[in-house]
């Protein structure tokens, strides 16, 4: 009788948990740094965009406004290009006419009745009922009202200005818009790219390790997939909020209306796929609740989710203008097709006769949204909806007959 064998884990060497340490912290070293060149290829433009804002605003504030501490001017400046960063122009103009408002309601009273605690509520009080009136959103409230309590706690009226200090922020407002719509705009689809990084990634590692753990039967290495593709949410809000963005950057920026067509056609790419995440999260939803159920899940099916994952992949390697041939990643897509066809079991030859099922209920739920899921990504491809659905088809019947 064999001897019972101990945790791996217990009979490790010092130098093997050392060698295993080791090779933990260098890889969190590695994904830190990964994560930081991330952030800085997003935002690296930010700083440019800034620094140049706040340079002119500066020189306009102190030769043109006849501010001798042009403050307010760089400062606004520098916040609205901040804010304008992945958002649509609405919110911005919404931060700047925020401030604005804040400024002037704040300047108007703080003259009248000085500085003090009950002062500053009615001041507060006052700017967010001026936005209120003037249909401000939640931005325009917001601003107003914290920028009525930095001037009236922090900046008193200066009184030997020539130029009112909301005026000089409003400049500094404008120059700011200025300089991120038409002298050092963001480059929309190197930014949507950058964006996509964070839903993409996850997605093709959930989708993997959902493979792995049906090919275990791991219940809850299942649920932990699926909980990876729930939380995908707000990355792919702030997708949208890019796209938006772009889309507006295209639009009014001189500099990128050449970009107009591809952003277009990369914007419908992208709107696609995240149609298609959905439907991923959908077929980890039911394949999670086929293995609680011990439903059958035949390796087909398995194999079937690997592929689907690399061709998401490849569809996001191929989503450069060098690498623009989407064959690759559409081959992909109907070979896991027919892989779910064959899960799914043979047709009976006789019609009276009852179809040979593989799959449990939840499979067969699965099994269909995985069919929209790889439309939409066929979608996502380049392909019109009745082309990607006939291939569908095709697919299909290709694995029913074999």
């Amino acid at each position: 009788m064999p001897a019972k064998q101990e945790p791996a884990a217990d009979n490790d060497p010092p130098r093997h948990r050392v060698d295993r340490i080791w090779s933990a912290l260098r890889e969190r070293v590695r994904h830190g740094l990964q994560v930081r060149a991330w952030r800085l290829r997003l935002f690296g433009l930010l700083a440019v965009q800034a620094g140049v804002a706040a340079s002119i605003a500066w020189f306009v504030g102190y030769q043109f406004l006849g501010n001798p501490v042009p403050v307010l001017a760089p400062t606004t400046a520098v916040g609205i290009v901040a804010a304008s960063m992945g958002t649509r122009l609405r919110r911005t103009v919404e931060l700047l006419v925020g401030v604005i408002l804040g400024l002037a309601v704040g300047d108007a009273l703080m003259s009248m009745f000085g500085i003090g605690p009950w002062q500053t509520g009615v001041v507060v009080v006052l700017a967010i009922i001026v936005a209120v009136l003037i249909k401000g959103g939640g931005s325009l409230l917001t601003q107003a009202g914290g920028t009525a309590v930095l001037i009236a706690t922090l900046e008193p009226p200066v009184r030997e200005l020539s130029v009112p200090r909301f005026v000089d922020s409003a400049v500094g407002g404008l120059i700011g818009l200025a300089v991120g719509l038409l002298l050092v705009p963001i480059h929309p689809q190197r930014t949507v790219q950058r964006l996509a990084e964070p839903v993409l990634d996850p997605t093709i590692d959930a989708l993997r390790n959902l493979a792995a753990a049906l090919r275990r039967r791991d219940l809850g290495g299942a649920e932990q997939s699926l909980n990876g593709l729930r939380g995908l949410g707000s990355r792919t809000t702030a997708l949208d909020e890019g796209l938006g963005a772009a889309q507006e950057v295209v639009r009014l920026a001189p500099l990128r209306w050449r970009q107009r067509r591809s952003l277009a056609k990369y914007t419908r790419a992208v709107h696609h796929l995240e149609r298609s995440l959905y439907g991923c999260r959908a077929i980890a939803r039911r394949l999670t609740k086929a293995l609680r159920d011990d439903e059958p899940i035949p390796d087909e099916f398995v194999a079937a989710i690997e592929l689907l994952a690399t061709s998401v992949q490849t569809l996001r390697r191929t989503s450069t203008p060098e690498r623009a041939d989407p064959r690759e990643a559409q081959g992909q897509i109907l070979t896991a097709v027919e892989l779910v066809g064959k899960a799914q079991g043979k047709p009976a030859p006789d019609p009276t006769r009852p179809h040979t099922h593989r799959l449990g209920y939840s499979g067969a739920i699965a099994a269909g949204e995985f069919h929209t899921a790889a439309h939409d990504l066929l979608m996502a491809s380049g392909m019109g909806a009745d082309e990607a659905g006939e291939l569908v088809r095709q697919a299909l019947d290709r694995a029913g007959s074999e």
